[in-house]
């Protein structure tokens, strides 16, 4: 079964190599690994460790095997149904750009795999929920965004949420049930592949 794995470490030779080491010392086999954040000013990074545990090793031996490590904290793991491998920004530019036409439509489709949500929707203001994912609540409202946001959601409170701004009457949201939160970094590539996913729509 794959698991993904976030997990906070310094941002210096070596580190990525000893995070390895570790899980795989733990019984776990990485399979991929992407760069979620870098802060430059604490020199620290945040990764995402797509990885399948041997059989008869668990998961938490590889948060502790990680976790004594200096200066390194795992913030989250959990399964990961999409299974396979990450789905990275540049997979899903291709995407909306091969499906200009459905662009809008292709870009809920592909958001839960990039940012490793449950779900997404599109939201017009006037005609409601649009497009959606499976397993997307009905009671996310339009909500004004001049620029993406952590957003709350009535009787959501297990869950993240963000959003962005994808023209002055739609906008696009996607969530998490149980954590991690999401990142600056993230609210930043959501708002990037929104505009995106708007201008190639109109081309």
């Amino acid at each position: 079964m794959p698991f993904l794995l976030r997990v906070e470490l310094p941002d210096v030779p070596g580190s990525l190599g000893r995070l390895a080491s570790a899980i795989g010392e733990a019984g776990g086999d990485i399979e991929a690994i992407e760069i979620v954040e870098k802060d430059k000013l604490t020199g620290r990074a945040v990764d995402d460790v797509l990885l399948e545990t041997a059989p008869g090793s668990m998961p938490d031996s590889v948060v502790s095997a990680c976790n004594e490590l200096e200066d390194v904290h795992v913030v989250w793991i959990s399964r990961y149904a999409a299974g396979g491998n990450l789905f990275l920004d540049l997979e899903a530019v291709e995407d909306l750009t091969e499906n200009a036409p459905e662009a809008l439509d292709r870009l809920v489709d592909v958001l839960p795999l990039t940012f490793r949500a449950d779900w997404a929707i599109r939201i017009h203001r006037v005609k409601g929920i649009g497009k959606c994912t499976e397993g997307s609540p009905d009671n996310v409202p339009f909500i004004e965004l001049d620029r993406p946001e952590r957003l709350e959601v009535d009787g959501e409170d297990e869950s993240m949420f963000i959003g962005a701004r994808i023209d002055g009457n739609e906008i696009v949201v996607i969530g998490r049930r149980g954590g991690p939160d999401f990142l600056d970094s993230e609210l930043a590539r959501l708002g990037h592949l929104a505009s995106l996913a708007s201008s190639i729509a109109r081309s």
